[in-house]
Formats: C-alpha cells, sequence, structure tokens
C-alpha cells in the first residue's frame, strides 16, 4: 500500500522561476490524502528556506518540515563530524552554513558553484583533498535545466577531483541511498511504501528504484527521449498532473 510520495521540485514542479502546469493543483490533491508528502532536492544554489520560500510563492502548500535539501544533509553531517569545511558553492548558498568553523579546513563541500568554479578553487580543494579530506557533495547530476537549455551540473566536477585526488567523493543528496533513507525514515514508511516521482532518471528514478520505492519519470524538466529505457521497472508519465490524474483520480 502507498503511504508516502517523494517529489522532485525544478523540472516537475517549477521551471524559471514559474509553476508548471497543473502542478500547484497536483500537489494540492497530493496533500488532501492520507500520504506522507515530501519535496527532495539536490539543488545547490539556494538554502532550504529559500526553496520552501519559493513554493509557497508559487502557490505550492508546502510546510518547511517536508523539504529536504542536499545542502541541508551535508551542513548536518559536517556538525556531526565536528568537520571545519572548504565551501566550493554557490554565493547564494552561504547562509545554509552560516556558523560553522571554516578555518584551517579538514573537509571539501562541492556544490553547483557557477563562476567560482574555476581553476584556482578547484586547485585549492585538489591540495586538501590530497592531504586526506573527505570531499562532500550534493549529488553527481551532469547537468540541469534553465531557460530552456541544459547546463552543466556538479557532477562533473566531482568526477574531475576524483579523478585527480584518487578518491571518492561522499555523496550527501540524490542518489545517495542514506539521503533516501532519512526522507523515508522521517515520513515513517518502508520503502516498497513510496513513490519517487523525478525528472532526472538517474539520480531520482533510478536510484529509487534500486532501493525498492515505486519510481515515476516524468517527460519534463531535464527529461530527454529516451530516458525511460535507462530506467526499466518505472512508470512514465507526461508530467505531474498526468500522474495524479491517472494514479489518484478524484
Amino acid at each position: 500500500m502507498l503511504k508516502a510520495v517523494l517529489l522532485d521540485i525544478s523540472g516537475e514542479l517549477h521551471e524559471d522561476g514559474r509553476a508548471l502546469p497543473g502542478a500547484v493543483e497536483a500537489v494540492a490533491r497530493l496533500q488532501a490524502r492520507e500520504l506522507a508528502l515530501r519535496f527532495v532536492t539536490n539543488t545547490s544554489r539556494k538554502t532550504s528556506e529559500r526553496v520552501h520560500a519559493e513554493l509557497r510563492e508559487l502557490g505550492f502548500a508546502v510546510a518547511p518540515e517536508q523539504v529536504f535539501t542536499a545542502p541541508a544533509a551535508i551542513r548536518a553531517h559536517l556538525l556531526a563530524h565536528e568537520l571545519r569545511p572548504y565551501l566550493l558553492i554557490h554565493p547564494d548558498l552561504e547562509p545554509e552554513f552560516a556558523g560553522l568553523d571554516t578555518a584551517d579546513p579538514d573537509a571539501v563541500v562541492l556544490g553547483d558553484a557557477a563562476e567560482r568554479l574555476d581553476y584556482r578553487h578547484l586547485d585549492a580543494a585538489f591540495g586538501l583533498l590530497q592531504r586526506g579530506a573527505p570531499l562532500l557533495t550534493v549529488g553527481t547530476n551532469r547537468y540541469f535545466r534553465q531557460g530552456g537549455e541544459l547546463h552543466l551540473d556538479v557532477g562533473p566536477f566531482v568526477r574531475a577531483l576524483e579523478y585527480a585526488a584518487e578518491i571518492e567523493a561522499t555523496v550527501l543528496g540524490k542518489p545517495a541511498a542514506g539521503f533516501f533513507r532519512a526522507v523515508l525514515e522521517d515520513a515513517g514508511v518502508e520503502p516498497h511504501e513510496a513513490l519517487m516521482v523525478g525528472d532526472d532518471v538517474e539520480c531520482d528514478v533510478a536510484a529509487a528504484l534500486e532501493l525498492g520505492l515505486e519510481a515515476c519519470l516524468v517527460r519534463s524538466g531535464k527529461y530527454r527521449d529516451g530516458d525511460e529505457a535507462r530506467a526499466p521497472g518505472a512508470a512514465c508519465e507526461d508530467d505531474l498532473a498526468a500522474l495524479v490524474a491517472r494514479r489518484f483520480p478524484e
């Protein structure tokens, strides 16, 4: 029996600051049912607070505790392990890590840092990794969609540092099993009782299937023709509104 639904945010609920057609109504219908609804994202250009605020501004009835972001998971990890981070992150994300000790860093936090992903910053991170600092990242997403085009995400830079330093990054967002398990634990459900809906066939859909969740790939956001073949066993719908109409009819 389905007890929880996990929804990716960018490319599924909104794009370029606009709610996607039917998404607000679809979320409202899900919220009205006896389902644990959670909103999960790897975005590393916005704080958790900002993600929640933007959803509310677009008309989505979302409570702060329903939002799970990869940067928030990284902050919790840093505190739990008493690590001092070198923050290679987007300027807009800095408030998420306010108050942490960053002097003499002994860990590298890598996000979608945009223009900061230059040689100087990447080389500084490489130096720390050579000296034994762990590499913590929001995810391994290859690209994201903005302005109707695909753009490089953090994944290629994670792979570059892994290759150069001969280490393996610790992923604390999707597709990491630990991230999904934390969300499921918060929702109070087992994997087989949850449905993950997303536009990223690797980090959303295939990862969820591997953990035993149901999964649905939506043909919005970063979806590309043929992605269905990369996640056999997943359902596929044009968008969230279509999924809700079929799976949860009124």
